[in-house]
């Protein structure tokens, strides 16, 4: 990649600021964690899978017969 184009110039940047970051990495972990809890912990205490405890193995079909069900 050329050192005048866009792209090589975007990268640099990023890559010196990451580089050069000391409260950065403190954030970054931060941010990490906090994703991390949202995604995971709330999904499994909060979102439980509707389709395992209600279709019995055949989802496409359960997702099927309650479309058509609540078309009607």
């Amino acid at each position: 990649m050329r050192k005048d184009s866009f792209l090589y110039r975007v990268f640099d940047l990023y890559y010196d600021g990451f580089k050069n970051m000391e409260l950065g990495r403190t954030l970054w972990a931060v941010i990490i964690v906090k994703l991390f809890i949202i995604f995971v912990v709330l999904k499994l205490f909060f979102f439980p899978n509707f389709l395992k405890k209600h279709a019995g193995g055949d989802e496409s079909g359960y997702v099927a017969t309650e479309l058509v069900e609540r078309a009607q």
